[in-house]
């Protein structure tokens, strides 16, 4: 059998609640910090739902024309800014980058809900004062690829380029499919992960409408609770993250900074229910299988997992679940968090932003909390749950969960880099 080409992650871009400084962002999580907070881009009063973990502004500044920036939609923005931060930390500036082959690095980042922003402004502009009156960027800037395709532009890359939209896994959907471009030849590096801006009238309004949303409006840094019973449906969250992935022979070549390893990951699907999750964890607890096969190691090597947990009421329990199920009496003995309590969910963003805050625990070895977990549920009984504040743990394995609508399930394995 053929060993499977090694990957690393040399560089991380960010665009967060907290901000774009990674160190900043995980120190918030540590501090058990919540980014939920009211929304005040547009008027919510009318609204049974008027919070949500909004990306905090950031200077675009040597990163993006600053017309550009103003005019594309804001999940293009984020997907830029993210990429390019991503870039820099990875030592891909001037001379470096200058040494990459353009046609062998590549660009893989998806979205959940597509240009949002524009969608509605476009609809509006129709509706009140006609079609003549539409911008001509309406489609290009609605479209799920394009965020991915301008940073090609941006950056010159030729490699493969696509979208993934697989709801509120796509992130990591990303990411497993980069890698394994990566392994097959198709690139040395990608850049890679998830940018999700949907916090507008359409956006809002449609979660509402499924009654999906926390309504716990007076307090805004409890509304987020994964687990907990007394929970009321998840918060809104937007941002992007990205990541350089390459072979960790390219990465060596160029003397780049490894920040963490990428073992090995899977996808699944339930094949069950448009929204809502298949009880029993049959399709988690695939995936999670499956990963470990993928990875080449035995389940328990992992010792923690940045669980899903979007504070849903069915969503919670099935995850905890699978995590039985799959890990069998090992899941006692792993430490477990839900990085959705302080950032809300941030859909299509969610499972790269979740990946920043697991390539951090590895880093630092220190874990942060679940948040707003006063009354657990019965399902994590057995199971290691970091509740009140961080702790200190030193990762072997880490997990990286992220479900979404339609069933499609993902589970991607990270640990430190050692040669």
């Amino acid at each position: 059998m053929t060993q499977k080409k090694r990957i690393v992650i040399t560089g991380i871009g960010l665009v967060s609640c907290f901000g774009t400084d990674v160190d900043q962002f995980y120190q918030s999580l540590l501090e058990g910090k919540s980014g939920i907070r009211p929304i005040e881009s547009f008027p919510v009063e009318d609204y049974p739902t008027q919070i949500a973990g909004t990306a905090q502004a950031f200077d675009v500044e040597g990163y993006m024309d600053k017309k550009q920036a103003r005019r594309v939609d804001p999940c293009i923005r984020f997907t830029i800014y993210a990429g390019k931060r991503a870039l820099e930390q990875s030592g891909l500036t001037e001379e470096a980058f200058d040494k990459l082959d353009l046609k062998k690095c590549g660009v893989l980042v998806g979205t959940g809900m597509g240009g949002m922003s524009t969608l509605y402004e476009g609809t509006e502009t129709i509706l009140t004062k006609g079609y003549k009156r539409l911008t001509p960027f309406f489609i290009p800037y609605i479209i799920t690829n394009m965020g991915g395709a301008l940073l090609a532009i941006e950056t010159g890359f030729m490699g493969p380029n696509y979208s993934i939209s697989t709801a509120c896994a796509t992130a990591n959907y990303s990411i497993y499919t980069a890698a394994e471009h990566i392994r097959k030849g198709d690139a040395d590096l990608m850049l890679c992960g998830g940018s999700e801006s949907a916090i507008d009238p359409i956006g809002l309004s449609g979660f509402m409408a499924m009654k999906a949303l926390s309504r716990r409006n007076d307090e805004p840094e409890k509304a987020s609770r994964p687990w907990d019973k007394n929970r009321d449906g998840f918060v809104m969250g937007e941002g992007s993250a990205v990541f350089v992935l390459e072979s960790l022979e390219h990465a060596l070549e160029r003397g780049a900074p490894i920040l963490a390893e990428y073992l090995g990951g899977a996808i699944s699907c339930d094949a069950y229910h448009m929204t809502a999750p298949e009880p029993n964890g049959e399709g988690v607890a695939l995936s999670i299988g499956n990963a470990l096969k993928d990875a080449g190691i035995e389940k328990e090597r992992v010792n923690y997992i940045n669980a899903h947990a979007t504070a849903t009421t069915v969503g919670d329990i099935a995850e905890a679940i699978a995590i039985k199920k799959a890990f069998k009496e090992h899941a006692g003995n792993i430490k477990i968090n839900a990085t959705k309590s302080m950032t809300g969910h941030c859909l299509g963003a969610a499972a790269a932003i979740e990946g920043v805050a697991t390539l951090c625990a590895i880093q630092t070895g220190k874990i942060h909390p679940t948040i707003n977990l006063d009354d657990p549920e019965d399902c994590l009984e057995g199971l290691d749950v970091v509740i009140g504040a961080a702790q200190d743990h030193q990762i072997d394995v880490a997990l990286s969960n992220s479900f979404g609508f339609g069933g499609h399930n993902s589970s991607l394995l990270f640990a430190a880099y050692h040669p």
